[in-house]
């Protein structure tokens, strides 16, 4: 998808993912619509759980924590942000 696609994108429409470079993701561009059934699929190897859990999991796992009083923020420890340029349209993890 080109760059300037992704921008034009509504992100209550769209999860956009750009720039991922989590484990094997090289700077991966992605919208995945949302109230739509998704599947990522590949060869082994290829970041598929890297893509699902590493990135846009552990975002919106982020984003909840974030939401939390500092007081609870204490007890869970620091969650860092996915190697990413940005992820927009993420609702927060709770799973």
């Amino acid at each position: 998808m080109p760059d300037t696609s992704l921008e034009k994108l509504d992100p209550r429409q769209y999860i956009i993912i750009k720039g991922a470079r989590v484990h094997n993701l090289k700077n991966v561009d992605v919208a995945i619509p949302h109230k739509k059934l998704t599947v990522i699929t590949g060869l082994s190897g290829s970041g598929k759980s890297s893509l699902a859990f590493d990135t846009l999991y552990a975002e919106g796992q982020r984003r909840y924590v974030e939401s939390l009083s500092s007081y609870a923020r204490q007890f869970l420890g620091r969650l860092d942000k996915p190697e990413v340029d940005y992820i927009r349209g993420v609702s927060p993890a709770v799973a």
